[in-house]
């Protein structure tokens, strides 16, 4: 079986984390979360057909490593 790649940067603490992060939110966290990335400065939230999702995936990735 082959090894997943991470990100740089990631490893299975920081999963861990995220996950714990997560599970352990209320409804109301939840919420909040969401709202603030709503009105995040420079961020734009939208609805992407499910088959253009790699490619989207793809561009960003792209422009990250630029």
């Amino acid at each position: 079986m082959s090894q997943q790649k991470l990100p740089p940067g990631w490893d299975a603490e920081r999963i861990q984390k995220v996950i714990a992060h997560y599970e352990c939110q209320g409804e109301d966290e939840q919420f909040a979360e969401i709202e603030a990335a709503h009105e995040a400065d420079g961020i734009t939230m939208m609805a992407v057909p499910t088959e253009l999702v790699p490619e989207v995936r793809a561009l960003l990735a792209r422009k990250q490593s630029a």
